[in-house]
């Protein structure tokens, strides 16, 4: 069938053999694992816009994140590109997506995986215990079914990290993007029965996400109400330290379900403490996402959309900067991005390229070539006039580069894991890589023939390095089950020991001489206290916002500090009672220092380069560039001029300096 193995690692022969050797996917026909489209956080011009799809996009803004050693991070994606097979609107409104928007739909044909960058990734049916490689995407999917994989899949140890109930089920998908995990557990979601039920209710066409799980036992959880207005929504999650999240909905007009607010309910190391808000949002009668605000209630990001296209984003604004706005065309692709202070661009597309220019009048083009999730740049052109040529494999995984020099760079990758095993220089010179069974990098050859090597444990942990001197630094474990080292052993002998806490945030350290730092933290995980030995100490503070505001040592010498509600460092009050304080300009770019009296000044031009320096006795240092943002000129504070030219391809080739001429 298109699309489907022809042989592949594990599978066993005709007289029960496995295949050791070749691929773990040979494909007949169409590949299997291709995006709808390419990855709205990959090439951005400005603030940002794809060039390729013409679409605006913010590639993620996290919104929680305590650590952990399988921690809950609440990140948002959004991009006004709309797919053919569109994932369902998701808890953040129409373009955005999350972790608890992942889904996969399961269809009469194929498998279509919504990831949280709003990609629809189309997969060949699986059958129970078969794992899918996406070489392009560069992640596995895998259906449950099977207790074992065979001992020579690249999955064979992470399968076993699974539950086995899960494992043996063939309800449920995963997904890994690493050998070494962790698995992304996608299961059916299904109502209770109901009186009015007469047979089992049929499984539903779709899976939804309930928790990730590492190789060393570690759990993310995810559940959904059972019934009720929000019921198979996300309601709490519970994390791999015992925190638990309680996710507040809301129901809109439309009949929409939108997150309005993450709270932290429950925190086994801080059980006294109230329950806290992380998060808030604020949402348009049309439910788009208007506003969020953070911990301390204040409004860090603003959002503005189309009043004809739901879900069109037309401006954006991080408190205390301008906002970014934008203009599309009749097929909704940006044609124009205005930043106020900064750069501006204008989109001009064609079905081949697309032409940017910006407020300067500079020109990039870049050419295109491909379909869907294999569409990629092919030729840049930069606004100097110069190209850059990239080719690609059937994957559309990067294979050679040539420069503006014509000097051309192969890279050789493994045809079905995508590593990187070779890269070939223009003067002929070749850099060589070596992996294991599970991708992790084994030793590395420079051209000069010196070589790096690394050494893993069973469970994928590194325990050896060797640089190119044959120096090597080792790795101990207190057990299977911990993911971080308990001591590190240098070339010389010395050994340091480590400690952790229950959130994977170091607790102390001991170096080679025995002496001992230890760390405590506070809720976010941010540092309260480093106590050295012999009573040595420094104790910070934080506002609500988690900004630090003041640093004591245990002298009581004491350090504040002062921000803006952009976020902007403006005063520093020493221990000695003097102020440092600090201007902005609206971008955030800092204007001028004044300590003890004295201020230093800095001007920027409108692609946020530095134009000029005015030191403390008001002498002047100016700068000059080239389209390529290439210093060129420098005119230093006694007058004296420095020169610098350029190779095609962007290399200091000659620098002046009076009379000195360095080539």
């Amino acid at each position: 069938m298109p699309g489907m193995p022809a042989a592949r690692q594990g599978d066993a022969t005709l007289i029960g053999g496995p295949i050791v050797q070749g691929s773990l996917g040979v494909m007949i026909g169409a590949p299997t694992g291709v995006a709808c489209s390419v990855c709205p956080g990959g090439v951005a011009v400005g603030s940002p816009v794809n060039p390729v799809l013409g679409a605006k996009v913010l590639p993620g803004e996290t919104d929680v994140a305590l650590p952990a050693l399988l921690p809950f991070v609440l990140t948002r994606s959004y991009s006004s590109y709309r797919t053919d097979t569109p994932a369902p609107v998701g808890t953040f409104g129409s373009g955005w997506q999350s972790a608890t928007d992942i889904r996969l739909q399961i269809r009469s044909s194929e498998l279509i995986l919504n990831d949280n960058g709003g990609r629809s990734i189309h997969f060949d049916l699986l059958a129970p215990g078969a794992i899918a490689w996406s070489p392009s995407e560069k992640l596995w999917l895998a259906r449950g079914g099977v207790d074992k994989q065979p001992d020579s899949h690249r999955l064979c140890a992470l399968w076993q990290a699974l539950p086995e109930t899960l494992r043996r089920s063939p309800h449920g998908y995963f997904v890994a993007n690493d050998a070494t995990g962790p698995w992304w557990i996608l299961e059916p979601f299904q109502l209770p029965v109901s009186p009015e039920d007469v047979l089992p209710r049929p499984l539903p066409p779709f899976r939804v996400l309930t928790g990730l799980v590492d190789s060393f036992g570690n759990h993310l959880r995810y559940q959904r109400d059972a019934d009720g207005k929000f019921a198979g929504q996300v309601t709490s999650v519970t994390d791999s330290a015992g925190r638990r999240f309680r996710l507040e909905l809301v129901t809109l007009p439309d009949a929409g379900i939108r997150l309005a607010a993450v709270w932290l309910a429950r925190d086994t190391a801080f059980p006294e403490r109230p329950t806290l808000p992380l998060a808030r949002y604020d949402y348009t009668p049309r439910g788009e996402l208007a506003a969020v605000y953070d911990r301390a209630g204040v409004k860090t990001r603003h959002f503005e959309w189309h009043p004809q296209h739901t879900g069109l984003m037309v401006a954006h604004q991080h408190t205390g900067r301008p906002a970014s706005r934008y203009v599309y065309d009749d097929t909704l692709r940006v044609i124009s991005q205005t930043n106020p202070g900064g750069l501006s661009y204008q989109f001009l597309y064609t079905d081949s390229q697309t032409v940017v220019t910006d407020s300067l009048g500079r020109v990039t083009v870049y050419h295109l070539a491909g379909e869907r999730g294999l569409k990629r740049v092919v030729k840049l052109g930069q606004p100097d006039g110069s190209e850059i040529s990239s080719e690609f494999d059937g994957s559309g995984r990067l294979v050679s580069q040539t420069d503006a020099a014509g000097r051309k760079t192969e890279y050789q990758l493994d045809v079905v894991s995508g590593n990187l095993l070779a890269i070939w220089y223009p003067d002929g010179t070749v850099s060589r890589f070596d992996y294991n069974a599970h991708n992790q990098l084994l030793s590395t050859t420079a051209p000069d023939g010196g070589r790096t090597a690394r050494e893993y444990d069973s469970c994928g942990r590194l325990t050896a390095q060797t640089d190119a001197m044959g120096h090597t630094r080792r790795w101990h474990y207190a057990d299977e089950k911990s993911a971080h080292p308990s001591a590190t052993e240098d070339a010389a002998g010395g050994r340091q020991q480590l400690e952790w806490n229950a959130y994977g945030l170091l607790a102390s350290y001991t170096d080679c001489s025995g002496y001992k730092t230890q760390y405590r933290y506070n809720r976010d995980g941010q540092v309260t206290e480093m106590r050295a030995e012999e009573g040595l100490s420094t104790r910070y503070e934080y506002d609500v916002r988690g900004r630090l505001t003041a640093s004591e040592d245990s002298t009581g010498t004491r350090t504040t500090r002062q921000y803006n509600e952009a976020g902007d460092l403006l005063t520093i009050t020493h221990p000695d009672s003097t102020i440092t304080t600090q201007r902005y300009d609206g971008r955030g770019n800092q204007l001028s220092q004044t300590a003890g009296g004295l201020t230093r000044q800095a001007e920027y031009d409108s692609a946020g380069r530095i134009t000029g320096l005015i030191n403390e006795n008001a002498a002047r240092t100016q700068f000059s560039y080239d389209v390529m943002d290439r210093l060129t000129a420098e005119t230093g504070f006694d007058g004296r001029e420095h020169l610098y030219h350029y190779s095609l391809a962007g290399q200091l080739i000659r620098s002046e300096d009076a009379a000195l001429v360095t080539r």
